[in-house]
């Protein structure tokens, strides 16, 4: 059966031919898209994934999402790569109750044997209000006030 969903990191594309590929084994080509296929598996409780593409000189001995807040958007603000390291710079957007908040991070990546890994990230996490008029941060392509809102 054809997963048809549309994928949570925000590429308008179709899930298993964004993330869903990367998910089920797929090396992530660039240190954006496993970011965003990291984005993907944060929003899809995939703790397998989270754990298989975290670099191992970094990687957490346990890896619990039970209290993860509820993701709903993303934007890439920046990435490079050269040779085998490479940088995102993000905004993931998320709900705490009420609360629209966004963590901004600044992420590290490296490339062994050619796969990519989430090293290290220096991240910043606050709330704002989002403008009603505005597209709404779950990548609806909707107004704000028309969708999440």
């Amino acid at each position: 059966m054809t997963d048809t969903r549309m994928c949570p990191c925000g590429s308008r594309a179709i899930y298993e031919h964004c993330c869903g590929r990367y998910h089920a084994g797929e090396p992530a080509p660039t240190p954006e898209a496993l970011m965003r296929s990291r984005f993907s598996a944060f929003v899809e409780n995939r703790t397998d994934y989270l754990t298989a593409t975290w670099h191992s000189s970094t990687r957490p001995n346990t890896l619990d999402l039970t209290d993860s807040p509820n993701w709903v958007g993303l934007s890439v603000l920046a990435s490079d790569a050269s040779d085998d390291q490479g940088h995102v710079h993000f905004k993931a957007y998320y709900r705490a109750g009420e609360q629209w908040c966004f963590l901004e991070e600044h992420s590290d990546f490296v490339r062994e044997e050619g796969r990519w890994f989430y090293v290290s990230g220096e991240t910043r996490d606050e709330g704002f209000k989002p403008g009603r008029n505005e597209t709404c941060l779950c990548g609806s392509g909707r107004k704000f006030k028309r969708c999440c809102g």
